[in-house]
């Protein structure tokens, strides 16, 4: 019902009031008409009832706000004894005003015309009326309450899990692409002097971006491309011509942020299972740019294509892994999508949904 779904505020409370207020009515001019033996005619006892279930639930509205206000909130037993007794002075206060209301007297002559003891009927019924409901919304609050805090532990711990795969997809760094840069720089430093500085300040760079994203929750896309290229430059060196790669990514799409480590387990992937196998080597472009709601991140390689490439020990842990985490970071919304190239080779598709809108420059 959308009236159910509205924020909350005083006005809505009043609403709510009125409406449990005149279901009460109808419920008693419907008790009255059928159990007594000569019923007023309904339409004058419904109109009494909603005099007196407005006053008595009005009266309790008022007194159960002032309750909240000055009570003692932190202790419940004392809470509960307030509503008892706020609802109990409310709906005797609520009848007999009614009464004084509609018999247009005083209060001294209704309770000296024997009406006391229906009034205190009238009433003891509101209050376990009105306090059951009571009980009802503090359980059902409760079981939301309780719904909520193990969503909250959920969602904590599907980023603690999140992290530890990202921990383990930093750790899956090669130690033989460590050793073996710095061996290649030692056996450049003698014949080609330039080539071997260039390889070790861009192995600096890497181990710089890989430090600063171990330590970091979030990036830019700008700086974990960054990452990519001085990986692929190291990696340049080494396989001289046998590597060639490109970054395709406007100033927009640099600037957006993105989770640590997302775009170089992809890049090593296609690395490791689609050039470095090939004899003649080949090409890697790194492509960004904005998809409608969704931040794409493709990396495709001229390598030897799914299936092609010969099994390496631990090969799909690390995309899988991926894959897991970018799901709890990003939800279902977030894709990771694997196709081959014509003629040959692998694209790895990142789709992201945006979370922070591309600035646009004039």
């Amino acid at each position: 019902m959308p009236f159910l779904r509205l924020r909350r505020s005083p006005w809505r409370d009043l609403g709510y009031t009125l409406v449990f207020n005149c279901m009460v009515a109808l419920l008693l001019t419907a008790g009255e008409q059928l159990l007594l033996q000569r019923p007023a005619p309904w339409l004058r006892n419904l109109g009494s009832m909603l005099v007196a279930a407005n006053l008595v639930g009005f009266l309790i509205h008022a007194g159960l706000a002032l309750l909240w206000r000055l009570g003692p909130l932190a202790k419940v037993r004392s809470v509960r004894k307030g509503q008892l007794l706020v609802i109990g002075i409310g709906a005797f206060c609520g009848v007999m005003l009614a009464q004084v209301l509609l018999r247009w007297t005083s209060p001294w002559q209704v309770l000296g015309s024997g009406m006391l003891g229906t009034i205190a009927v009238y009433a003891l019924f509101s209050t376990i009326t009105i306090r059951g409901m009571l009980l009802l919304v503090e359980r059902r609050v409760a079981r939301a309450t309780a719904a909520a805090r193990q969503q909250e532990q959920i969602a904590a711990a599907g980023r603690l899990l999140a992290e530890a795969r990202l921990r383990a997809l930093q750790a899956q760094i090669e130690p033989h692409f460590l050793y073996n840069t710095l061996a290649n720089v030692l056996g450049l430093i003698d014949t080609r002097p330039a080539q071997a500085r260039h390889m070790l300040e861009r192995f600096i760079d890497y181990l710089r971006a890989s430090l600063a994203a171990s330590r970091a929750e979030s990036a830019t896309l700008g700086g974990e491309l960054d990452q990519a290229g001085a990986y692929l430059d190291v990696l340049g060196v080494r396989m001289g011509e046998r590597l060639r790669y490109r970054i395709e990514a406007d100033a927009a799409c640099r600037a957006l942020p993105i989770a640590p480590m997302l775009l170089q387990p992809l890049v090593e992937n296609a690395v490791m299972h689609g050039i470095e196998p090939k004899l003649e080597g080949g090409e890697i472009v790194v492509r960004a740019r904005v998809d409608g709601p969704n931040l794409c991140i493709e990396v495709a390689d001229s390598g030897l294509g799914l299936g092609m490439a010969p099994p390496r020990p631990g090969g799909g842990v690390g995309l899988h892994n991926l894959r897991e985490r970018v799901r709890q970071l990003h939800g279902p919304q977030a894709q990771l999508q694997l196709f081959d190239n014509q003629p040959c080779g692998v694209t790895a598709r990142l789709l992201l949904p945006l979370t922070v809108p591309p600035s646009t420059t004039p």
